[in-house]
């Protein structure tokens, strides 16, 4: 074990050269392995050239690619840059865009130097995941990651965009207003959320056909939410959440209520601990059950969706000012056996296959860290005079 902690204690590994240049690869290991084969970055190509033309956004392209499409109207306007240029280019783009902007914002964000590196290392394979999708998950996990950073650095009003940002893609960012409390200007960023709402409703309109178009493509963006949510429930690629795991383990389906309305109760009752919030540890906290619990709690989160709470998992794990034990290590190394290498080709298929899928066994270790967060944020003093 001294050898080990000896070895990784080389400069290399502490280098933030190594991990942007390791990070850098990731996209481009995507790009040789997804040439051919990048369904879901076709799908948003396809999106643009559908608005441009005034087709529905949300149809069915089977000579193209085979899915629907489920981001706003906004997203098609946002990726034109990725779908003018030649599909092995903008696939290339797209993945280094993606990259970039994820890595940008753990450098930008006020978490330590041994907080970047833990996150740059543990969640580089679960990066490598995300970007074999072209999921737009990565630039999720990073909106949301700078809306906390900005507020706060008290610049509320590029909080509030980078929250509408991620939200007039997929709605769940709308999240990012958790952390409305820890705002100094709560009625600027009110503000700036409806001023950049506004622009970001408006934005595609004089590109797409006008407001009628636009508006139209946002109600059947409702619609096409609806049925993805409703298909979620039977396919085992899909509702990999808190969940999906429920009720494919008891082979009971109910209302999703019944685990939603709790859960909200449960990451809503650290807020009445305000004596808490000056302190950095405890927002930090809060931090990692948002990213947490936008993917636990979802019918529509994917396998390539944890790159979001592999990070709040790591944030977890090192922003409290107190001694991790052995257990908490333990579940550090069970999220990232079984939340991370699951889909890949080092875990065994048989498992895969057999339990994990089937089960949507990938969210449980990340369960388990959830709740043990939301026992500490109850429980817990988070002040730094408690630091070991």
């Amino acid at each position: 074990m001294k050898k080990i902690q000896e070895f990784l204690a080389k400069p290399f590994f502490h280098d933030y050269r190594t991990l942007f240049c390791l990070w850098m690869i990731l996209p481009i290991i995507m790009w040789l392995m997804k040439l051919n084969r990048a369904n879901n970055f076709l799908i948003y190509r396809g999106s643009f050239w559908n608005a441009v033309r005034g087709w529905n956004l949300y149809m069915r392209n089977p000579e193209e690619y085979a899915d629907l499409h489920h981001y706003g109207p906004f997203f098609s306007l946002l990726f034109a840059p990725f779908a003018i240029v030649p599909k092995w280019l903008g696939l290339l783009m797209w993945g280094i865009a993606l990259t970039l902007f994820l890595y940008w914002a753990i450098r930008k964000s006020q978490f330590t130097k041994y907080q970047q590196l833990f996150i740059l290392w543990f969640c580089a394979h679960e990066m490598l995941t995300a970007l074999y999708m072209q999921q737009f998950n990565i630039a999720i996990a990073a909106t949301i990651l700078l809306g906390y950073y900005l507020i706060e650095k008290e610049k509320d009003f590029w909080a509030a965009f980078f929250i509408m940002l991620g939200t007039f893609v997929k709605i769940y960012s709308i999240v990012g207003l958790a952390f409305f409390f820890f705002s100094k200007h709560k009625g600027k960023l009110v503000a700036s959320l409806l001023f950049w709402a506004l622009v970001m409703f408006v934005a595609p309109m004089p590109f797409f056909h006008g407001w009628d178009y636009i508006v139209g493509q946002y109600g059947e963006w409702y619609i096409s939410l609806a049925n993805k949510n409703a298909e979620n429930t039977v396919n085992i690629m899909n509702n990999i959440s808190l969940l999906g795991m429920v009720h494919r383990v008891s082979g009971v389906w109910f209302n999703d209520l019944w685990m939603i309305l709790p859960g909200l109760v449960l990451f809503a009752l650290p807020y009445l601990r305000v004596n808490q919030y000056q302190h950095v540890a405890f927002r930090q906290t809060l931090l990692a059950s948002v990213l947490m619990f936008v993917v636990l709690f979802s019918t529509g989160s994917e396998s390539s969706g944890y790159i979001i709470p592999l990070i709040g998992v790591v944030v977890w794990f090192t922003a409290a000012p107190w001694e991790r034990t052995r257990w908490d290590i333990a579940l550090m190394v069970f999220v990232f056996i079984l939340s991370s290498m699951s889909p890949s080709d080092l875990f065994p298929a048989y498992l895969r296959k057999t339990y994990v899928q089937p089960y949507a066994l990938k969210a449980l270790p990340v369960t388990i860290v959830w709740l043990q967060l939301c026992y500490e944020m109850l429980t817990k003093d988070y002040s730094p005079k408690t630091e070991a």
